[in-house]
């Protein structure tokens, strides 16, 4: 019986769409709003749908592909 490798739904994915390159990409644009325009509104703005995108990204997104069972037949091609 070959050795099964833990589902990990990272492993699918591209640099540019791995946990850390979400958390970079969302960190410095909340940033980067503030120190442009140093309006808390402005910021706020911009964080609530980037805290949405990497809410979803990094908590929702793998839990749901690890109970869908794609992986696992991803791994059995």
């Amino acid at each position: 019986m070959p050795e099964q490798k833990p589902m990990n739904p990272w492993h699918y994915k591209p640099w540019w769409c791995q946990p850390w390159s979400i958390m970079l990409t969302g960190l410095i644009l909340i940033s980067g709003s503030w120190l442009i325009f140093k309006l808390i509104w402005l910021t706020i703005i911009v964080a609530i749908p980037l805290l949405v995108w990497m809410g979803f990204f990094l908590l929702i997104w793998p839990k749901l592909m690890i109970e869908s069972g794609i992986l696992e037949q991803k791994s059995n091609e």
